[in-house]
This record gives structure tokens, sequence and C-alpha cells, in this order.
């Protein structure tokens, strides 16, 4: 993969995060591919294992995501991904996000999921996850309809969580 340029990562509150993005067309492909590489280095160098393209200020229907990018990086571009199965049985995994950096929680998911997208190529695919990849499937596609991952706690937990967010901000804009 070449060198790309990395692009800034949007912070809760900004609202772009919580548009719904919109699906991508023929027309958009061109774009797309460049965005993708642009979102990968990115995404590498946060460093984090997914990203969606409105953390980056574009409201396309777009994920990244590589659940090992040290061991055996293996990037993975998601056009247009959709949920189309997922278990009746539930998984609890810790989970942060690049646009809340430094903010993490217990999030109870579906255990696995199948998620049908297209590739670079057009091309219909599907695959299914457990496990990291699952909950890092369903992470990333709630970012393509304006959900993050602390909507799916308590009112208490998610205002403890924004508001220490906005407090290291603040002092890191200060420092």
């Amino acid at each position: 993969m070449t060198e790309a340029e990395t692009l800034p990562i949007l912070f809760v509150p900004d609202k772009r995060l919580r548009l719904k993005a919109r699906p991508i067309g023929d027309a958009d492909g061109d774009k797309v591919r460049a965005l993708a590489d642009k979102m990968l280095a990115t995404m590498y160098a946060a460093p984090g294992i997914g990203l969606a393209a409105p953390q980056i200020g574009e409201g396309l229907r777009l994920v990244v995501l590589d659940i090992q990018p040290k061991e055996k990086p293996e990037p993975m571009v998601l056009v247009n991904p959709e949920i189309i199965a997922e278990s009746a049985e539930l998984a609890m995994r810790e989970e942060g996000c690049l646009s809340l950096p430094g903010q993490y929680a217990d999030v109870t998911r579906p255990a696995r999921v199948k998620v049908r997208y297209l590739d670079l190529t057009g091309a219909k695919r599907e695959i299914e996850g457990d496990g990291l990849l699952s909950a890092c499937l369903q992470h990333e596609i709630d970012h393509l309809n304006g959900v993050l991952f602390v909507d799916h706690l308590s009112a208490l937990k998610r205002n403890m969580i924004l508001r220490k967010l906005a407090k290291d901000l603040k002092s890191q804009q200060r420092g």
C-alpha cells in the first residue's frame, strides 16, 4: 500500500458524527478509492482497528477496519455495509472510539453478525463475524447511522464519559 496522507478525526461533540451517511453510488467510485486509502492510513496512525467516513467528516457509507493491525495486517474496505443477520445471543466487550479518545466502556451487542457490502471493485460480498470482528463491524456501521458506542450505555455512564472527554479535550487545547 502506498503511503497515503492521514486525515483529521472528528471528536464528540462534532455534530457531523450524528448525521446519517448517504449510500455510495457509481459516480463516487474514484473519490471512494482515494478516500479508503487515506482512511486506512488515518486508522493505522491513530492507532485504531476501525474508522467510518463520518469520523473524518465525509457523509458516505464507507468503513475501513483491520482487527489485527500489528500481527498480520488484513485491511478491509466496506462500501455501503449493512447488517443482514445478527445472533440472539449477546456479548459484552470493552469498546473505545477514535472520536472519543481515551474513553472506554463495556458495550453489549449481538455476539455474531452477518454483513453485506460492496468491495472497492463494486463486487457484492458478505462477511460473518463474532468476537472482536462482530463488535467492530457493528460499531462502525453504527457510525454510518449517527450512533456512537456511548449511545448503548445508560444515561449516567454516557454522561460521565462525555463530561470526562470534554474535560480531557479542553486540557489538551490548553496544554
